[in-house]
């Protein structure tokens, strides 16, 4: 009976103490080579890295020690406490890379702008015994602190990138990237973390969405419906209302809103330089507020300057359309989104083209053989009847 007992008990300690270890994160198991320890870790989670650190109430000090894994070539690391806000402007860095030589640069770098290459500099609080390693496929920052006020929670951010011979460069900024999404909220005395997404990355978003339903789907379908359905009588004047509508609602969506987006994103991205997106952005909110302008000036149909506002209206019509689904796809290009997105994009482009090419065959050759063939019958029926008054007459 006692075996009977000691065996539960054995069973119950054996339950309980893997699920201690299965609470506890992978962090938590790792050692260091050098034999520092550390009370508290998170595995944070994006980037392949976690972080530990020893908090001393008493004198506002911590500990810290920030580790990446699955290194397999030349990148800097970087972990930075933000004082002032949630963002990457104003973060106070800590930098490591190894250097073309092989040394292992390690040092603190504040960072005032986006286009920031990680220049060396003097923090807003101290930083002591600060050093860094670099071995088994695994880069690690040690670092101690000393903050400022009576504070244990603090905004962080941690990031990695790639390098220029002993320059870091920029890492990448797209939506869907993890290095836009490696920021949140540290409480060094309880060791919750909560992770926070950059408000530019919405906007950015909202910006391509906006662009993209505008210039590269209302537009084309407004060119379609004012070249094939004015051609049918029982459309007019139906086509031009329909025509106006698509246009200017594309306008109000892309030109104003979002061209306003992008001019926005370009002044808060100081350093992040999209040139060619930029200059076709410009070139598309120029023709298209001249096209819309151009409407309110139409000349009359007799009028004899229509045909040239004809061949303007076409000439920048067109232009607008290629450069707008040309810029969507830059857009793809530096967002990155989901390849589902810029597939469904391509297929509405797709449809459109397959859409515009039924209709030139049917406007082009079956619309001209169906009128021939009306005139030839109404012709016919003309001559039956002359004929069969004639026969009367006489």
């Amino acid at each position: 009976m006692a075996c009977y007992w000691i065996f539960l008990i054995t069973i119950f300690l054996a339950i309980l103490a893997l699920s201690c270890i299965a609470q506890q994160p992978p962090c938590a198991t790792y050692k260091f080579s050098s034999n520092r320890q550390f009370s508290s870790c998170s595995d944070l989670p994006v980037l392949n890295s976690s972080l530990h650190w020893n908090y001393h109430p008493s004198s506002n000090k911590v500990d810290v020690a920030f580790r990446h894994t699955g290194v397999t070539d030349r990148r800097w690391i970087a972990w930075a406490i933000n004082p002032t806000s949630g963002g990457m402007i104003g973060s106070q860095a800590i930098v490591s890379f190894p250097r073309m030589d092989g040394r292992l640069a390690v040092y603190t770098s504040p960072i005032t702008s986006y286009g920031t290459r990680l220049e060396q500099g003097n923090l807003s609080f101290p930083v002591l015994d600060l050093s860094a390693t670099n071995q088994n496929n695994e880069m690690i920052i040690y670092a101690s602190l000393k903050l400022h006020g009576n504070i244990s929670t603090v905004n962080h951010l941690w990031q990695v990138g790639p390098m220029s011979e002993n320059t870091p460069m920029m890492h990448s900024v797209a939506p869907s990237s993890p290095n836009v999404k490696s920021m949140g909220s540290l409480d060094f005395l309880s060791g919750r973390i909560t992770t926070r997404r950059s408000s530019s990355s919405t906007l950015k978003n909202i910006h391509g969405i906006l662009n993209t339903v505008s210039w590269g789907i209302l537009m084309p379908i407004g060119a379609v419906i004012a070249r094939y359905l004015k051609r049918f009588q029982s459309a007019d004047p139906l086509w031009f209302y329909l025509h106006v509508s698509c246009q200017l609602l594309a306008y109000i969506l892309g030109g104003l809103a979002g061209f306003g987006t992008g001019i926005f994103l370009g002044a808060r991205s100081h350093g992040i330089e999209h040139n060619c997106h930029k200059i076709i952005g410009i070139a598309l909110f120029c023709l298209a507020t001249a096209q819309v302008f151009g409407g309110l000036v139409r000349p009359d149909k007799d009028s004899k300057y229509r045909p040239f506002f004809n061949w303007f209206h076409f000439i920048a019509g067109c232009s607008t359309l290629i450069l707008g689904i040309f810029n969507i796809h830059k857009g793809f290009d530096i967002l990155q989104p989901a390849k589902f997105w810029r597939l469904a994009y391509s297929g509405i482009i797709l449809t459109l083209l397959l859409v515009t090419l039924l209709l030139e065959i049917f406007t082009r050759w079956c619309m001209p053989r169906t009128k021939l063939s009306v005139s030839n019958t109404v012709d016919n029926n003309t001559s039956t009847v002359n004929i069969a008054v004639a026969a009367m007459e006489v």
